[in-house]
Formats: C-alpha cells, structure tokens, sequence
C-alpha cells in the first residue's frame, strides 16, 4: 500500500504563464534598462543548461542557493551584452530574486486543486524539488501548501535532483520504505530517472499526453495503491 505521494514543484504543480524573459525585461525596465525579451528566453535558456552542477554535500547550502542564482544572472545579461553602466546588476538582482515570489507571478496547472483533494484523504503528500526557500511563499500563494505534510527542497537538503541523496533523505523524512511512496513529476532526467534510480515507483506526468488526473485513477487501482 502506497502512504505517501511525492511531487515535483515547478512544472508538475504550477507554471509561469509569462516566459522568464518578460520577467527578466519588466524588472529591467523598472531601473530604467530596456531589453529584449526573447534575447532574454533564449539567454536563460542557454545559461541554464551550462550553469555548473552543484555538488551533493547533505548539507543545507549557506545563502539557500542564492548566489547560485545572482551568478546565472550575471551571465545572462552578460550573454545579451548588457554593459555595467547601463544597470545597477546588484539591485536588479535583488528585485528580479523578489519577482518570483510575488502573488500572481505563478499559476496551478488545472488539474492541480481537483488531484490535491482526492489524494489527501487516502495519502500523505510530499513534495520534493530542486528550489530553494522561496518555494515555500510560492505555495502559501498559490493556497495549497496546507496539502503537503512535507516539503524537501534541494537548497536546504544540499542535493538537487536527480541525485540519490534527496529521494532517500525524502524517504527518511517521510519514515517510509520505499514500497510505500512514489514520486510524480514532468522532468525525464530529475523525475523519472532519478526517482527510478533509487528504487521509487514513478508517475511520468507527460501533460497533455496525461494529467494528474491519470495519476488519481492510477492510485485507485490495486496494482498501485
């Protein structure tokens, strides 16, 4: 029997309806910068996939990964040949890390509310994801973190999925053998593949092939739950 249902944050419970670089641009335009926003999509984009790997360490990153974010920014702008003197990068930063916090800045796929209720009373959830504190707001937004009797969040754990170390800590956290969970998500790599790795029965969310929907179904059926 399955106790606990684990899910990934970003991409398998909410969304941004707006592309990173129109956030990027607006905060920009507030301090006086006028930028491109598909320069800015595509620039992130690029950094994201050449940012350096954080080490798995098992322990809580001091600034909850905070720098990590200032130096992908940096390289952003960098990459759309933003000059120093254009933007103050120290304060553009601060309140481009704040933007994504604000209320309204994220939205829940329309599947999410409807899975939520109908798993609640049969399963403790859990979510694991590779974000940092801010997540926590997120979900106070978003009204569902009273769904979650836990939240593993990579910064505050030292690991990033897909590494071994954040499914078990998880695991550890949640007081469950691994029969007795199993992890949701959308991402191939960290979700499916990392999940699998440890030994955790997967739900591949794959919208708009599946929904969580599909998942909720899935739990009915006694070969799963």
């Amino acid at each position: 029997m399955k106790k606990v249902v684990f899910f990934d944050a970003a991409g398998t419970l909410f969304y941004l309806p707006r592309s990173v670089g129109w956030h990027y641009r607006s905060v920009a335009e507030r301090h006086g910068c006028f930028l491109d926003e598909r320069a800015l999509s595509v620039s992130f984009g690029a950094v994201w996939k050449e940012m350096p790997a954080r080490p798995a360490t098992g322990v809580a990153r001091a600034d909850d990964a905070k720098g990590w974010w200032r130096e992908l920014v940096e390289r952003v702008l960098d990459r759309c040949g933003v000059p120093a003197t254009e933007l103050d990068r120290a304060a553009y930063f601060e309140e481009l890390y704040r933007e994504f916090t604000l209320p309204g800045i994220w939205e829940l796929f329309p599947d999410v509310r409807e899975a939520l209720a109908a798993l609640q009373p049969r399963f403790r959830l859990g979510i694991i994801s590779n974000f940092d504190g801010r997540l926590r707001q997120i979900l106070g937004h978003l009204e569902i973190s009273a769904a979650f009797d836990l939240v593993v969040i990579s910064s505050e754990v030292g690991a990033d999925k897909p590494d071994p170390l954040i499914f078990q800590h998880a695991l550890k956290q949640a007081a469950v053998d691994l029969h007795e969970a199993m992890h949701v998500g959308d991402d191939p790599v960290h979700d499916w593949e990392g999940a699998a790795s440890v030994g955790l029965d997967v739900f591949r969310l794959h919208r708009p092939a599946n929904s969580l929907r599909d998942l909720v179904a899935c739990l009915k059926t006694p070969s799963v739950s």
